[in-house]
């Protein structure tokens, strides 16, 4: 069985530190390198409920997208939520690596997952990671479809093909205008409009859609905007995270059992639709 560290290091050759941005924690946050790692779980949040998942599963390793603790602290102690995470980490001798920005901008990245969730045929990144000679890699991707939708249709595959949030799909803009090209881009994305105005695209769809953002973006162009749940566009990578170490864990015959998390940790829980006949139109 390898050790904790042989893992770590082929993980780091998918999502070098070195590309995660400056603000990020990346990287192992608990685990002795020499520990022995049979079972791996992929996961969005190191919550609580995952970190319990893990526990039942009886896994050696947690692989996460979004960092425990992203601005740093001073205590771990059990009292506070995210100090209970590290002792029940640190108690059942489970590791907790994260891959976030790093991630991101990866060949394969979080937005190439969500093209493939969605069925889009991506033709490269939105914003090009300048160190990149081949220009795979960068944050986000511009896709096209194999036959045009309308943004209605395409917001109804994107509900369809996504994990089922309470959120949903909102959408700005001509609900039957056509779509034959599209920028995704996994989790926040309202500070790329720039690039996405810059591609020329028909839609773009993302999480975390602001007010201004989102009606300032409308007044520049007929762009449509589809927003997804923050959590909800970045799951798929999961799923391709774990085929890579599946193939990874084949090839060095190290035999792993990789598990992907279906619990839904996206933190809206409930939903009241307005009383409106058609839910891409105005109240009547």
């Amino acid at each position: 069985m390898p050790r904790l560290s042989e893992v770590i290091a082929a993980l780091e050759t998918l999502w070098p530190a070195e590309r995660a941005e400056s603000w990020d924690a990346v990287g192992t946050v608990a685990g002795d390198p020499d520990q022995e790692v049979t079972r791996v779980l992929f996961a969005v949040d190191p919550v609580q409920e995952i970190v319990d998942e893990g526990v039942k599963l009886g896994v050696d390793l947690l692989v996460t997208h979004h960092p425990l603790y992203l601005r740093g602290t001073t205590t771990v102690a059990a009292t506070h939520f995210k100090g209970r995470v590290v002792h029940t980490l640190i108690k059942n001798d489970i590791a907790l690596h994260v891959a976030h920005t790093n991630a991101d901008t990866a060949d394969p990245g979080v937005s190439d997952a969500l093209a493939g969730a969605l069925d889009l045929r991506v033709t490269g990144p939105l914003v090009p990671d300048p160190t990149d000679p081949e220009g795979r890699r960068g944050l986000g991707r511009l896709c096209a479809l194999d036959h045009p939708l309308t943004v209605r249709e395409f917001a109804a595959r994107a509900a369809e093909r996504l994990p089922a949030t309470a959120q949903g799909i909102r959408v700005a803009g001509d609900p039957e205008a056509p779509v034959r090209t599209v920028a995704v881009s996994g989790g926040s994305g309202d500070s790329l409009f720039d690039h996405v105005r810059a591609a020329g695209v028909d839609a773009f769809l993302t999480a975390d859609l602001r007010h201004h953002p989102v009606s300032e973006a409308r007044a520049h162009s007929p762009l449509a905007l589809l927003d997804a749940a923050h959590w909800a566009t970045e799951w798929p990578w999961c799923e391709l995270a774990a085929s890579q170490l599946d193939e990874i864990s084949d090839r060095h015959g190290w035999d792993l059992r990789v598990h992907v998390s279906k619990t839904v940790t996206d933190p809206w829980t409930a939903h009241a639709a307005s009383a409106t006949s058609d839910p891409l139109g105005a109240p009547n």
